[in-house]
């Protein structure tokens, strides 16, 4: 069971030279605000006095301590914070104005209180943040998926004519692939990558392999200032490798590694609080504002004893309970009699700490009503409505889109608006010209469908239409994946679904599993210049009726083939929800009649997603209320995205807003570990008799 955290934030920014202003904030887990419990502007560092405790580590933390907590409002409240009935994780928060503060040792920090030392226990949690320009979203992943790259690099021989210029000591491969193994192997597959460790190398694998966990055991250091790693060249001899070239080649990568554990000497800086750009330009901070979400490295010439025996803890606590910075509080308090106990840091992006999830429904005791859920599908009385997270992997992300799009065209709003696709929409259809959105998704999408699989494509699809292309992609997707949701919904034997995405992927998918699917959009705008297709209903005496054999599929805010239909800007969504009001009578009486008394499956959606939020306004929230609260069941695939919806408690209550009935379940897992779930159910039931 994973524990609650509060979080306790450190922010240190620069107010003059040599004076810092030290801010505390607190955000519990039982409330959606941030409270700021102190500021002071009284913090100054002594980096003459602090350089001469470089040796003596409780008197370094002592002194931090002093000049942290130099306030007594501040150090009073940090006493009250940690003292209270509550875990807490503690961020350390260094700002752009004060770079040089992040090459001080805090890992040795001691209370204010008692001068006992801070980070040693399970009950506070520390962390580094450090802020990167890599807007990509961190998706967490399934415990079952997880995969580690190992790259252990021991060069034999010396740079061009001086063998002796690093003078490096053996590094015992064969011990620490089996130390990686033994940590990771039990639940994490591990692969070690083949030498030479060279940089590009690295990067290959990598790139082919795209490891959860990259753990790379090496020397390195900062003999003038710049921070190197030293790997390998292609005959085994010494190369150093700057950091910064380390971390560009990381950043690079479409699929970057979650965790990047560094086992090298002086990879986090530290060996010198006075060289050239401080832990900034080392290795750990290097990876960490490339993008990296969590990178653990060394501050210093820590000893392969302390590795030793704290690495096989760090990775056996990571298995366990995926939070990285709980591994590291357990691993840091085994090693905590070693004199260099604090040189191993944590650099963090993530909010929940959390690298992995176990995918299920969040009900205690496990989901009991499969049966129920089954014998829903197999009578027809199930309605699975679609979000866009099913189309992800083949037509890219809808908040990577918006992401590009507001750094391409500058994008003037808030940082936090930057990936909501209407919004960013909106500006271009008024920056550029209505149209110009609806031209770029189109030409977004054949992009990142030549860029992921040009190379599986027959060279006559690129320049084929966008829904030729599309169509091919999907249907190699589902060839290879028995467990493509796609696939396993076109499986069941289901009369109506519902789409809010504008792709044709799951008619497709019906037609390939030998079915005959109706495409049908909804009519929410009564402009005459859209182009609406024909509708099986514009018959005189319409005789059509959804079936298992012949499935009304159902596009709620249009179709790709029919650009004008898309609802893409907020102005789209606005009017929706007016077309919605209006022209109820255009919905086919047999949805309506699904949306009431099925069972509903929501499927690849955010729940603060504007498809998600206008779809419960316009239709669902509004049909059959009383009746939904006697009969009716809902279940919700949430993908464990980090920093939304992490906790299935507020997921319930966000839902129970929408539906006023208890009778819900969240499913955590993506898409496609619901549609594995549900295809090996139906399964069992099957071989069962049931």
């Amino acid at each position: 069971m994973f524990k609650t955290y509060a979080d306790l934030e450190i922010g240190l920014h620069r107010r003059y030279a040599g004076g810092f202003t030290v801010e505390l904030r607190l955000s519990k887990p039982e409330s959606e605000t941030e409270d700021q419990l102190a500021s002071s502007e009284l913090a100054a560092f002594d980096l003459q006095m602090l350089r001469q405790a470089e040796h003596e580590p409780e008197r370094y933390g002592q002194l931090l301590a002093t000049s942290l907590f130099a306030d007594p409002a501040v150090r009073e409240k940090f006493a009250v914070a940690t003292s209270l009935d509550q875990l807490l994780r503690l961020r350390l928060l260094v700002g752009p104005s004060a770079p040089e503060l992040h090459d001080l040792r805090w890992e040795t920090l001691r209370h204010p209180s008692d001068n006992s030392p801070l980070i040693t226990g399970e009950r506070l949690l520390f962390s580094r943040y450090l802020s990167s320009a890599d807007w990509r979203r961190v998706h967490l992943q399934a415990k079952r998926e997880l995969q580690a790259l190992v790259a252990i690099a021991n060069p034999v021989k010396g740079v061009g004519t001086d063998p002796g210029q690093w003078p490096l000591a053996e590094i015992d491969v064969a011990a620490e692939q089996k130390r990686a193994g033994d940590a990771l192997g039990v639940g994490i597959p591990v692969a070690i990558a083949p030498g030479p460790i060279t940089l590009d190398g690295v990067i290959a694998n990598v790139r082919a392999q795209c490891p959860d966990i990259l753990y790379l055991v090496c020397h390195g250091g900062r003999p003038a200032g710049e921070p190197i790693l030293f790997l390998e060249g292609q005959e085994g001899e010494v190369v150093a490798v700057p950091a910064g070239e380390l971390a560009q080649q990381l950043r690079q990568l479409e699929v970057q590694p979650r965790l990047v554990v560094l086992a090298s000497c002086r990879s986090a800086g530290g060996d010198r609080l006075s060289s050239a750009g401080g832990a900034l330009a080392s290795a750990g901070p290097r990876l960490a504002e490339a993008g990296i979400p969590a990178v653990v490295a060394m501050q210093g010439d820590v000893s392969m004893g302390t590795i030793e025996r704290f690495m096989p803890v760090f990775f056996t606590e990571l298995r366990e309970h995926g939070h990285i910075d709980r591994a590291m509080a357990v691993a840091r308090n085994i090693v905590r009699d070693e004199p260099d106990a604090w040189m191993p840091v944590l650099f963090l992006r993530l909010k929940s700490g959390r690298i992995w999830y176990e995918p299920g429904f969040a009900e205690d005791g496990g989901f009991k009503k499969w049966p129920a859920l089954l014998n829903a599908i197999e009578e027809g009385r199930c309605t699975p409505i679609l979000g866009s997270g099913l189309t992800d992997a083949v037509l890219g992300a809808r908040r990577d889109t918006a992401q590009r799009w507001a750094d391409s065209y500058h994008f003037p709003l808030a940082p936090h608006s930057r990936e909501d696709l209407p919004q960013v929409a909106q500006f271009l259809s008024i920056n550029q010209d209505p149209m110009f959105p609806f031209d770029e998704l189109k030409k977004q999408i054949r992009q990142e469908l030549i860029r992921r699989y040009r190379g599986d494509l027959p060279p006559q699809l690129t320049n084929a239409s966008l829904t030729e292309m599309t169509a091919a992609v999907g249907k190699q997707q589902r060839e290879a994946n028995p467990t493509e949701p796609h696939r396993v919904l076109a499986g069941l034997p289901l009369p109506i679904y519902v789409t809010t995405n504008p792709d044709n992927l799951l008619a497709d998918a019906l037609r390939e599993a030998g079915k005959e699917p109706q495409v049908e959009l909804f009519h929410w705008a009564a402009d005459p210049g859209i182009e609406w297709p024909p509708s099986i209903y514009d018959a005189p005496t319409p005789t059509y009726q959804p079936s298992a054999q012949q499935p009304l599929v159902y596009h709620l805010f249009g179709n790709l083939d029919y650009p004008d239909t898309l609802v893409l800007t907020e102005d789209n969504y606005f009017d929706y929800l007016i077309g919605a009001a209006r022209n109820r009578a255009l919905i086919p009486p047999a949805l309506l009649k699904a949306l009431t008394v099925h069972a509903l499956l929501f499927l690849g959606f955010q729940m603060d997603d504007w498809d998600f939020r206008i779809l419960f306004r316009s239709i669902v929230s509004r049909e059959g209320e009383e009746v939904r609260r006697r009969y009716f069941h809902v279940g919700v695939q949430v993908s464990p995205e980090e920093g939304r919806f992490l906790e299935a408690d507020a997921a319930r209550a966000y839902l129970d807003s929408y539906f006023g009935s208890d009778k819900i379940s969240i499913y955590w897992g993506s898409a496609e570990d619901f549609a594995r779930e549900l295809s090996q159910n139906q399964s069992s039931a099957r071989a069962s008799g049931r």
